[in-house]
């Protein structure tokens, strides 16, 4: 992960919900962080949401990206394996990296077109993380000698 400007040497961690409010944790290793869930926790499965904290001063721009995307052809049910990289420019919230793991997890046993899931994806970072704007660009792996590259920006109006 890729995060451009300063970051604040303490702040707070927020756990935002799929259909809650954000819940303000204070970033102290013996504070009680029940409310995040999966931050610190041993998780041995995918999740539908991304979590997110709050975005330090002065960050500019926020890159992630992983060459571990998997999913399936939604015609021939053949795994389809991809790199992905989100970049986005954070107003009030920051995405946390182990729940964006978590979350494109759920892609590997799902029959979806690559341009959908970039949709997807980026329609995800825009509703949780809300920020300034976002791009999302899935590369699939070739097969049949052709590589396939979508790309969804999405922006605040």
């Amino acid at each position: 992960m890729e995060i451009s400007g300063t970051q604040q040497p303490h702040g707070t961690i927020v756990a935002k919900h799929a259909h809650g409010y954000p819940a303000r944790m204070p970033v102290d290793p013996t504070a009680d962080n029940r409310e995040l869930t999966v931050l610190g926790q041993t998780v041995r499965h995918a999740i539908d949401h991304v979590e997110v904290f709050p975005a330090p001063l002065h960050v500019t721009t926020v890159r992630m990206t992983s060459d571990e995307l998997a999913s399936m052809c939604p015609v021939t049910q053949q795994p389809d394996l991809a790199t992905i990289e989100i970049s986005y420019q954070p107003d009030q919230w920051c995405v946390e990296s182990k729940s964006l793991k978590l979350y494109l997890w759920g892609f590997r046993d799902r029959a979806v077109f690559v341009e959908a899931l970039a949709a997807e994806i980026a329609a995800e970072i825009m509703d949780t993380a809300q920020p300034r704007c976002v791009t999302v660009v899935v590369t699939q792996r070739p097969r049949g000698g052709i590589e396939v590259r979508a790309t969804c920006e999405r922006s605040r109006s």
